[in-house]
């Protein structure tokens, strides 16, 4: 079994990675920014006697990063970069702070954590990184901009780190979830409003999506899976809507792409209850 760092773990995909891990014989060190605001994942693991330590973590900050991995005597075999912000709204509402904040989280973080580790599994010629994108890694609209741009730079990032360190035998994977029931997602589902249609529409969508949730645990099994099979896969999409969002991205040129994000409302709706099924509309 491995020892296992799972960073943002105090709810989502990074709460129940940590469990499914734990519950399958992995050491976990799940991590979080304030740990006594979050209790839920360490009762748990009292309660079914799992193997998980909680330890503080704000992966923003090289010293945070640096003072967390000291407290871990045991070589870490699998580094797991979830922890994730979202931001959303058009570009000329959303902040410049907010935009520096989410790509310093997203993408930064996983830097910060990957450097601090590498070296112990380059020097051992055993490891896996795992980072959890996601869709909005390979696709790009509003009002994710800022997001996307974030996702799309770890996506870069772990593609190339990945033909650096194949040769030490240390494995890089990204996972890229669809529309999950995170608190993320329903923080998207809620708005904001904005002067922009497309908020307010890929608001409707979300919560269309919700209304059939599909749990985190879809991600978090698919995280275990890349540990445990030993693949050497760049590019993994979880739960049945990943694939789908993808496909239908790819399906378009560039030109299309930017067409279907300007449709007038009325059009966009019709074709997303068309092409998806879902009726955003209504919801």
């Amino acid at each position: 079994m491995s020892n296992v760092i799972v960073t943002g773990c105090s709810s989502g995909i990074g709460f129940a990675t940590a469990l499914e891990l734990a519950r399958a014989g992995h050491q976990v060190f799940a991590t979080m920014r304030h740990p006594d605001r979050a209790p839920q994942l360490e009762e748990t693991a009292v309660n079914q006697k799992l193997p998980i330590k909680i330890l503080p973590l704000d992966v923003d900050s090289d010293e945070s990063v640096s003072s967390c991995f000291k407290l871990i005597a045991e070589p870490i075999d699998v580094l797991v970069n979830n922890a994730g912000i979202e931001i959303h709204g058009s570009v000329e509402e959303l902040s410049m702070s907010s935009m520096i904040a989410v790509m310093n989280t997203n993408c930064f973080g996983a830097v910060r954590c990957i450097k601090a580790l590498l070296p112990q599994m380059r020097e051992r010629q055993s490891g896996c990184i795992v980072n959890v994108s996601s869709i909005s890694g390979r696709i790009a609209n509003s009002p994710f901009s800022a997001y996307c741009a974030s996702k799309f730079a770890l996506e870069a990032f772990s593609e190339a780190l990945a033909g650096e360190v194949k040769s030490f035998n240390i494995r890089v994977a990204l996972i890229e979830p669809g529309i999950q029931d995170t608190r993320m997602a329903h923080d998207i589902a809620k708005g904001p409003r904005s002067i922009y249609p497309q908020v307010d529409r890929f608001s409707a969508l979300f919560r269309a999506s919700l209304a059939n949730p599909i749990s985190p645990d879809a991600t978090a099994t698919a995280i275990r899976q890349v540990i445990e099979s030993g693949t050497w896969q760049l590019r993994h999409l979880p739960g049945p809507n990943a694939a789908p969002f993808v496909d239908y991205r790819a399906s378009m040129t560039d030109e299309q792409w930017v067409d279907w994000n300007a449709l007038s409302d009325d059009a966009w709706y019709d074709v997303v209850q068309r092409d998806f099924g879902l009726d955003a509309r209504k919801a």
